[in-house]
């Protein structure tokens, strides 16, 4: 499967624990820079001709920052270059998430929505910075549940202040709301973000056993845990998502857009001033470019797998390159081999990132 990706890096205020290429203060730059992802995808479009995309996600930032108008202007752009997608994928705060929106969204096409959450509490929203309180959160939810019958919501655990009990009423009242998809990430504190420079630091043991118990509660309740941060009923996994980690090939549009076609991984500047200008000149700003060969291209195969709970089956290039460190990991017991796959143990889903770190430069 092939799968296209669309930035959109506009936000009404930037969250504190934010470190993704999103910018609060530039809405005036909204539509130049639709012109200028117009372009790129005409420009991608005429380069990798064979491209045939199946999945759509548009991300961000806050994509529902964007007017109706706006909005408009992007699908347009995008179905005058690619069309009959299974899955078309919007995220969305609640704040601006306006009903008119919704159904616009609905008669676009749109066949799944992704709303950011985070938490139920309103002293953990004011904390991160959201621009929404609960309340918000939950009339955008209801006026989106009338049109979308997949809808993900995201939940953060490791807060501060949050206590064990916090995190297990808003697992427990989202579970009530009865989403399709939850997305459960444990806190990262990025260096240069607002909530880095308050000094504050993540109890890895707390945030452990929300996590342990989110599983415990979600899963009783009927979700699938499909990937390390990820939960849904059954058939409501993100195909896009999927796409990424089991190696499959996307094109990424727009401000620090990553992709990855023919073997060849590369990204966008996250400059927005810098991506409009490039465009305006007909060119696309590329950053970065790789090309995976041999060990680094099987150790990145590899780590993207593990993500996948289910697990996957080992190959002969997979020993060739990593039969030590396999044997390294399975004797740490960060990860287990059944009958079929190869797969992260109950303790390698909280240690995933020293697993990864096994099967990247330097070796």
């Amino acid at each position: 499967m092939q799968g296209l990706y669309i930035h959109i890096p506009f936000c009404i205020s930037k969250c504190a624990y934010c470190d993704f290429a999103s910018f609060a203060g530039i809405k005036r730059l909204r539509t130049p820079y639709l012109k200028a992802l117009k372009q790129e995808l005409l420009i991608q479009k005429e380069h990798y001709k064979n491209f045939k995309p199946k999945t759509l996600y548009i991300g961000g930032g806050t994509p529902s920052f964007l007017t109706a108008a706006q909005i408009k202007f992007l699908f347009n752009s995008i179905y005058s270059c690619y069309k009959n997608f299974k899955e078309i994928t919007f995220e969305a705060n609640p704040e601006s998430l306006t009903i008119s929106k919704i159904k616009l969204l609905k008669n676009l096409g749109v066949n799944r929505l992704s709303l950011g959450l985070q938490s139920t509490k309103d002293m953990h929203l004011k904390t991160l910075g959201r621009a929404h309180n609960y309340a918000t959160f939950l009339h955008a939810y209801t006026q989106a549940k009338k049109y979308f019958a997949n809808v993900n919501v995201d939940l953060i655990a490791g807060l501060p202040n949050q206590t064990l009990a916090d995190f297990e009423q808003s697992v427990k009242e989202l579970v009530l709301l009865k989403p399709q998809h939850i997305s459960v990430y444990g806190l990262q504190v990025e260096e240069g973000t607002p909530l880095y420079k308050t000094g504050y630091v993540c109890d890895d043991n707390l945030t452990r056993k929300m996590l342990e118990n989110a599983e415990d509660v979600l899963c009783k309740s009927g979700f699938v845990h499909y990937e390390i941060s990820n939960f849904s009923l059954p058939k409501h996994e993100s195909k896009h998502n999927v796409n990424y980690w089991s190696g499959g090939a996307y094109l990424g549009c727009g401000s620090a857009a990553a992709s990855y076609i023919n073997g060849v991984r590369f990204q966008n500047t996250a400059d927005v001033k810098e991506y409009i200008k490039s465009l305006k000149q007909n060119k696309i700003p590329v950053v970065f470019k790789e090309k995976l060969q041999g060990k680094a291209k099987v150790g990145e195969e590899i780590l993207l797998k593990f993500r996948m709970l289910s697990g996957f089956k080992l190959t002969k290039k997979m020993l060739k390159y990593f039969s030590k460190e396999f044997k390294i990991l399975l004797d740490k017991k960060l990860i287990l081999k059944d009958s079929k796959n190869l797969k992260l143990s109950e303790e390698g889903k909280y240690f995933a990132n020293a697993v990864f770190r096994y099967f990247v430069e330097p070796f």
